[in-house]
């Protein structure tokens, strides 16, 4: 949530190039934008608008100006409206101090309340401005050391960075929000929420972990450990990815480019090395209790593991949403393992159930792709999706290598990891015959039939019924249509209730032993006036329009969620909404 771009080096265009870097990380809050610039002159000049940043042309005169300093911030909003006001930069009421902040301040009501008293005066309602006057409070003894007070004041998740007009320098702090430096060849760095967002620059990457800082000046990039501010070395890593992996590439969303690219990330999935898998597949045969713990679509992907391990390993598994993990904490031990799994790394009520595990001595297995992310760096073991970058904020691409990685797991345990391995190969062979203009259409077609709806009903049995789920959160997502899952026997339970002639319901199903049963639930909403979808191998008189997919084995969770990836895009894009920035959402949720 929310993204940080900085720029620090020879360039006297600091500004734009700030410009350009938060409109590669857009994705990451669109409410509003601001980039605060340090001048020649010392003076430092903030610009900030409600809206898109991807909408902005130019930038004021006065941004214009020379300047080799300079950091930006594009929000999702958390405390307090989407107005100019509260749209970062921050300052004080001198403007001597400016930051900008991703996160939660969580105990800012308190330190506000202080500060007012003390007579301090404030523009907004942000919990992020309080950290401004904090700075602002203790810059007796030097920009650095009120820096480095002010995170002592603060509880919460946060990603920081702060100017002072006194000197030239720029200083940035992370407690489980994501900040990455990037380190240009000119002597230029960079700091930013996501890696895409300097790759034009350069792919040499240091990652600041939890309770550190760095400060950015003539000297480079100095890194040190908070509270104390003890100076620490940081390993220069090199990424992997091409700047073209986060562009369009003439597709005209990022959400359609990423569902394309499953023909292709599916395999990189399967390729995950042998040795790795059975590493892990030993762990869960002698773990004292498995937990596979996601938020959102990966909360639903966990949900497919756990039966892919019932069906394939005849094995239990746990499986907890990451905000509710803490319920688990008394089962917990030091023989428990913890399969985490995330597209970004930086989850937080994710990364928050990985150190309630990890107090218990448990081992964690990340599923992420990110390898570099904060997830990634707590776990014992990594299992990487190596998808490239997701920019879309629904996930669709790390959804199905996730889903994949979990399904050779499943096999490993059963020790038949090369039936596993067979298995998918056939499953991708199959996913690109799908992907193809005409199958876009004929979904479309059924997109034109539903666009106008207000709910959509998503019903699935056995593995498909996460996929259900998962279905709708897509929808929802996208199109802003009211759309919820249900495992097809709970219908007459209550949710039947809400059929209603022509309310649209999509039924997905596969050649297992759910069938006949998923039609025949299928039928029960038919007879009350529902328009059926069906989702699956086989066609059924039943079904008002079908959506063929093919016949996959264990892999069908895969290939059955792909149709709906593009449906829900369809609709969104019938519906005129943004696909890549649906309202209210950010890519990275790091805030609980």
């Amino acid at each position: 949530m929310c993204g940080i771009f900085a720029y620090f080096g020879p360039n006297d265009k600091a500004a734009e190039i700030v410009l350009k870097g938060l409109k590669k990380l857009e994705y990451r809050g669109y409410d509003s934008w601001g980039i605060a610039a340090k001048q020649e002159n010392g003076d430092i000049v903030v610009e900030k608008h409600v809206g898109k940043i991807s909408e902005v042309i130019n930038l004021n005169e006065k941004l214009e100006k020379p300047s080799h300093v300079a950091f930006g911030h594009s929000r999702w909003a958390t405390h307090g409206g989407v107005t100019e006001y509260n749209a970062h930069p921050h300052t004080t009421e001198n403007g001597e101090v400016v930051v900008v902040h991703n996160g939660i301040f969580e105990n800012y009501l308190e330190l506000k309340g202080e500060l007012i008293s003390q007579g301090h005066q404030f523009r907004s309602e942000t919990d992020t401005e309080v950290f401004a006057h904090l700075i602002e409070d203790e810059m007796e003894e030097g920009f650095e050391a009120a820096f480095i007070r002010a995170t002592k004041k603060v509880e919460g998740r946060y990603a920081v960075l702060a100017m002072s007009k006194d000197e030239n320098k720029i200083i940035a702090a992370r407690r489980g929000s994501p900040l990455i430096v990037g380190k240009g060849q000119d002597g230029a760095y960079f700091i930013a929420s996501d890696v895409p967002a300097f790759l034009e620059y350069t792919k040499d990457v240091m990652y600041l972990d939890d309770n550190q800082m760095v400060i950015l000046d003539k000297d480079g990039a100095r890194f040190f450990n908070l509270p104390d501010g003890k100076q620490i070395e940081k390993r220069i890593i090199s990424i992997d990815w091409e700047e073209e992996m986060a562009d369009k590439c003439g597709y005209p969303h990022f959400m359609i480019k990423e569902i394309m690219e499953q023909k292709e990330t599916i395999s990189r999935a399967i390729n995950l090395d042998s040795e790795l898998l059975s590493e892990v597949a030993e762990k869960i045969r002698g773990a004292f209790g498995t937990y596979i713990v996601g938020c959102g679509t990966a909360g639903k992907v966990a949900m497919v593991g756990e039966y892919l391990f019932a069906e394939i390993a005849k094995k239990h598994v746990n499986v907890k949403f990451g905000s509710e993990f803490g319920s688990a904490k008394s089962f917990l031990k030091d023989r428990s393992l913890v399969i985490a799994i995330s597209q970004s790394g930086e989850t937080a009520d994710t990364l928050e159930a990985i150190e309630i595990a990890k107090s218990k001595g448990a081992t964690i297995v990340s599923i992420v792709n990110v390898e570099t992310s904060t997830m990634a760096r707590m776990s014992d073991i990594v299992l990487p999706l190596k998808a490239g970058p997701e920019k879309a904020v629904a996930s669709t691409k790390a959804t199905t290598s996730q889903i994949a990685i979990l399904t050779l797991l499943a096999y490993a345990v059963a020790d038949d990891l090369n039936t596993g391995r067979k298995t998918l190969i056939e499953a991708e062979g199959k996913i690109n015959d799908m992907l193809n203009p005409r199958y876009e259409q004929h979904i479309e077609a059924a997109s034109d039939r539903i666009k106008d709806c207000s709910d959509i009903m998503v019903i699935g049995r056995g593995s498909n019924y996460p996929i259900a789920l998962e279905a709708a959160i897509k929808l929802q997502e996208v199109s802003y249509i009211h759309a919820e899952g249900f495992a097809g026997g709970e219908l007459k339970h209550g949710p039947i209730a809400l059929i209603s002639e022509g309310t649209p319901c999509i039924v997905i199903s596969s050649n297992d032993e759910y069938q006949k049963e998923i039609l025949s639930n299928a039928m029960e909403v038919k007879s009350r006036g529902a328009l059926i979808i069906g989702v699956g191998p086989e066609k059924s008189e039943i079904y008002d329009y079908w959506i063929k997919v093919p016949d996959a084995l264990n892999a069908s969770p895969i290939l059955n969620i792909i149709p709906i990836q593009i449906l829900a895009y369809k609709l969104a894009v019938a519906r005129q909404n943004n696909p890549d920035m649906p309202r209210n959402l950010a890519k990275s949720v790091t805030v609980k």
